[in-house]
């Protein structure tokens, strides 16, 4: 593939930055969506508690992010053998 200046790839920026744009306009305040998060965070008003409810949330997110890339990477570098 030729690269054939910023003229052929400004298009398709500025759709995404579009894209990107309207998706964050119209996203919705995600403050304890799921019953058992609000559940708990009604009774208290410990922002200790709360922050760490919020620390143990980003945890768990850590081992499918992480198990996600490394397959991403596995694929990646790999994809032109075979």
């Amino acid at each position: 593939m030729r690269w054939r200046g910023w003229h052929s790839v400004l298009p398709s920026v500025l759709i995404a930055m579009l894209v990107t744009a309207v998706v964050f306009l119209l996203a919705v305040p995600a403050d304890a969506q799921c019953s058992m998060c609000r559940a708990a965070l009604n009774g208290s008003n410990n922002a200790r508690f709360i922050r760490n409810l919020n620390l143990g949330v980003l945890v768990l997110l850590v081992p499918p992010v992480t198990i996600f890339c490394s397959i991403f990477l596995v694929l990646r570098r790999y994809r032109g053998n075979g």
